[in-house]
């Protein structure tokens, strides 16, 4: 009981700090590199600006995301993982393995019914 006990817990944890909608997304996207706040936005469909900087302060305060402001005229701002967010990374790509085998399972169940 105390294994499972503590299995339940991490689990907990760990969504209590990838909970929502966006930020499982915008690590995702940060996996394949620094990106601009603009950037970010184009990549991930439907996230608004005030979101997205809410999301990023987050994963910035778990030690995930660094922010960095370059000295540009305008000021331009870069978001990236650290070593830590990249260690997030296993995970995402099997969710996003997970995910294309559903969709097509979904698709090829829809296609038979048909």
């Amino acid at each position: 009981m105390d294994a499972c006990s503590t299995h339940h817990l991490a689990i907990r944890d760990t969504m209590d700090v990838l909970s929502g909608k966006w930020k499982i997304r915008l690590i995702g996207s940060l996996s394949f590199g620094k990106k601009r706040f603009m950037e970010l936005i184009g990549s991930i469909d439907g996230i608004a600006a005030k979101m997205l900087s809410k999301e990023l302060q987050e994963l910035e305060l778990h030690g995930l995301v660094t922010r960095t402001v370059l000295n540009t005229k305008p000021v331009t701002v870069e978001y990236e993982l650290t070593a830590y967010g990249y260690s997030l990374k296993p995970i995402i790509n099997e969710m996003a393995s997970w995910g294309m085998q559903h969709r097509e399972r979904v698709i090829k169940a829809m296609s038979v019914k048909i």
